[in-house]
């Protein structure tokens, strides 16, 4: 079997063949085609060459197929159908769907905004696995890599941001958690008595500074760090067995002054009150127009709407 070099053949002839092939009639074939007979006419003579065949040949009925003809209509028609499959956008039922769906995001914000989306999965696409990935790290690399659908952070990205498309969530700021017998439950809450008090600190990651130290020492003080911990999850314990104090996102104290009445939340001294700063969901344009990507997160999007009473909404980014 002689070479082609596929380059120099014209892709959208084979359209014209398999309509030729069907009808054989040129006529015919232009008129299922939308094309003018001479268009068409053209395009045989073009196909002719391409194949080295006559394709259509004269018989006592009018045209006929050719043995090589006739031996490239199942071929051809099943290249014609996997090239639709192709080009066509691919369909997604969550229903029937397998696979894994993945989010990026601290253990924070999974305990604030996650929470109804292992339900609405359940519900929706009982065959997915939905994989939450709470370990400290870039999110960003994640997304760019595609080993994320997506990520919630309060972070920019770190380089290249006309990669993600990003959609605000939420707006907010910071309180102060504290046992219901602590002293600082009585008002005021003053700077001194604040940075006067023992302090329990999430560091998640480990390194550098909180961001309520820098905002201290804009203010010329500092405070007792008198406990660190790398998870959320023991907040309410260390707040209600002592006297110390947690500086969070309003959402989570207020969640988890909600659940454990021996908590109680107080506003930050106003010196230290600063504007609500907006979280994130964030997706990489590789995940943009991919059907189940979108899917995933309406749902996400849905989930937190419902959750969540928040202000503004709009795409930073289209």
């Amino acid at each position: 079997m002689r070479e082609t070099n596929l380059r120099g053949v014209d892709l959208n002839l084979l359209v014209v063949l398999e309509a030729l092939l069907r009808e054989r009639h040129i006529t015919r074939a232009a008129t299922s085609l939308s094309m003018s007979q001479p268009a068409v006419s053209r395009a045989l003579g073009r196909l002719r060459e391409t194949f080295d065949d006559p394709l259509l040949v004269r018989g006592p009925a009018g045209l006929t197929l050719s043995e090589r003809a006739e031996g490239l209509r199942q071929p051809l028609a099943d290249l014609l159908a996997g090239l639709s499959g192709l080009v066509a956008t691919p369909d997604f039922d969550p229903a029937d769907a397998t696979g894994s769906l993945r989010i990026g995001c601290l253990d924070l914000e999974a305990a604030i905004y996650l929470p109804d989306l292992v339900p609405a999965i359940r519900q929706n696409a009982p065959n997915m696995q939905l994989e939450i990935y709470s370990h400290p790290d870039d999110y960003f690399a994640l997304l760019a890599e595609g080993r994320l659908h997506l990520a919630i952070s309060g972070l920019e990205p770190w380089a290249v941001a006309a990669q993600f498309h990003r959609r605000v969530i939420d707006h907010t700021h910071s309180e102060v958690l504290m046992g219901q017998d602590n002293a600082l439950a009585d008002p005021p809450m003053t700077l001194e008595r604040y940075s006067a008090a023992r302090h329990g600190v999430v560091s998640i990651t480990g390194r550098g500074p909180a961001m309520m130290d820098e905002r201290l020492a804009r203010q010329g003080v500092h405070r007792q760090v008198a406990l660190k911990l790398s998870s959320f999850a023991n907040v309410p314990d260390a707040c209600a067995n002592s006297d110390v104090i947690f500086s969070l996102p309003h959402r989570l104290t207020r969640r988890l002054a909600a659940r454990d009445g021996r908590l109680v939340t107080r506003p930050l001294p106003g010196a230290l009150q600063e504007q609500r700063f907006p979280m994130y969901l964030y997706w990489h344009a590789r995940h943009h127009n991919d059907a189940m990507s979108q899917w995933f997160r309406r749902l996400l999007l849905q989930t937190i709407d419902q959750r969540i009473d928040h202000g503004d909404t709009a795409d930073d980014r289209p």
